[in-house]
């Protein structure tokens, strides 16, 4: 039995997983838990953690900052390549107040820290972690503790920052959750009707997509290919459907535009407004449920690699009369498909065409789910490695002695964003399933906290 006690005594890498793991365990467990309707989640694994750490558990130190530092990147880049194709949609004029309301929250976190800072005797380093904890922001810790070292060394307290934040992140949970339930009594704030003004308001929104049937009244576009109406507008438009010599087809650009024509057009909803004044009226025709209409439509996965290195228009597969791409759906942000869009692994396409058009149409976009399960590791250890390098860069800031590092927070969410918008581009597929980003970035999170 003495193996079993100085496994579970002395300092050792076996040991230092024993005790990860069961404190890990534990606070998931405890996570699971809910009081008054609140659950605080991954949390309990930093509170289990200080418990082990008050009663005096040591770890071997050097295991214990590799795992902490590894779950950090693993976190931080699974959070990148969750986000990013969002992120990149959200930098419009729609998502500014947003933007802007964020850059103003935190700029008032910096702000009272540099207050504190002056007018009482706390180390920046101490403060950086409280600001850190307060927001719980934990990558937050991990640039301040990496600044910190690249200003004054081996010589900086990382231990009083982390202690710092640790202090302060229970207030700042808690405290996020008094605050939401004190203001939605203060203001009577009514989540169903919430709910329902979001849903209203985003239907309302300016860029979303919706589709119409127009009636095409401009006798100057008749004899005209469809194309001619691709050029005047600018913006990205599809016609999915169209009612043309009394039979309903999916038309291609050389389509000649004919009297009595409707077209079904999926476009922007601001797009509209030219249309209406290009084409003509919308049209009480439904082409969607015409019962005389053999198109059909239905959403596929992309899955094959062999399409997502090349523009949509460089595609000789998919210039077909028996299908049109007329809606694409990438990270919950919809997208009018159109010439000049990459396809990315992971991407749902809206198709509407024929039995035998939609059977192509799968051949080509690949639509094997199976083929998404097992992940491309070698893609996601690229952008982290090239992470690690970005966040080493030294940057020199004026009035700062040393060079500085985004480090091992900024770098690897700074690559992730980038290559889950553009790392088709240059052939390297980040995609991962939302469970099996989920696992990495719940597994990396944890091993920080802990």
């Amino acid at each position: 039995m003495d193996w079993i006690l100085n496994l579970l005594t002395q300092p050792s890498f076996a040991h230092t997983l024993i005790l990860f793991g069961l404190v890990i365990a534990t606070g998931i467990s405890l996570g699971k838990l809910k009081i008054f309707g609140v659950s605080l989640g991954v949390t309990w694994v930093l509170f289990v953690g200080l418990a082990f750490s008050l009663a005096g558990v040591v770890v071997e130190n050097e295991v214990r900052e590799f795992l902490k530092d590894f779950g950090l990147v693993l976190f931080v880049y699974t959070l990148g390549l969750q986000v990013g194709p969002g992120f990149f949609a959200s930098l419009n004029r729609n998502a500014l107040s947003n933007n802007v309301l964020a850059a103003l929250i935190v700029s008032l976190g910096l702000t009272l820290t540099l207050l504190f800072y002056c007018t009482t005797t706390f180390a920046i380093g101490e403060l950086s972690g409280v600001m850190s904890g307060a927001v719980t922001n934990t990558p937050g810790l991990a640039a301040a503790q990496t600044t910190l070292s690249n200003i004054h060394g081996d010589t900086a307290d990382n231990a009083t920052v982390t202690l710092a934040y640790a202090v302060a992140y229970p207030f700042g949970v808690f405290g996020i959750i008094l605050a939401m339930v004190f203001l939605k009594r203060i203001f009577r704030v009514d989540i169903i009707k919430e709910t329902e003004l979001q849903n209203k308001l985003q239907n309302l929104r300016e860029n979303r997509v919706i589709s119409k049937h127009l009636q095409l009244d401009n006798h100057q576009l008749i004899g005209k290919p469809l194309s001619q109406i691709f050029e005047i507008i600018k913006t990205p438009i599809v016609v999915s459907r169209m009612f043309h010599h009394g039979e309903i087809i999916t038309p291609t650009p050389k389509t000649i535009l004919a009297q009595g024509d409707v077209l079904l057009i999926v476009a922007p909803k601001t797009t509209f407004d030219q249309l209406h004044v290009l084409i003509g009226v919308e049209s009480a025709i439904n082409l969607k449920t015409a019962l005389d209409s053999n198109l059909i439509s239905q959403h596929f996965v992309v899955t094959n690699k062999a399409i997502t290195h090349r523009r949509l228009g460089d595609i000789t597969e998919l210039h077909q009369h028996d299908f049109t791409f007329t809606r694409l759906n990438r990270a919950g942000t919809q997208l009018v498909p159109n010439g000049n869009i990459v396809l990315q692994l992971g991407d749902t396409i809206k198709v509407v065409g024929t039995p035998e058009g939609l059977e192509q149409a799968t051949k080509i976009v690949g639509d094997s789910i199976k083929r998404l399960e097992v992940p491309d590791l070698a893609p996601i250890f690229i952008g982290i490695v090239l992470g690690l390098l970005v966040g080493s860069i030294p940057l020199q800031i004026p009035s700062i002695p040393v060079p500085v590092k985004i480090g091992l927070a900024g770098g690897p969410l700074l690559i992730a964003l980038l290559l889950s918008r553009f790392g088709n581009q240059i052939y390297l597929n980040n995609y991962t399933t939302h469970s099996a980003n989920l696992m990495l970035r719940e597994l990396g999170i944890c091993f920080f906290l802990t």
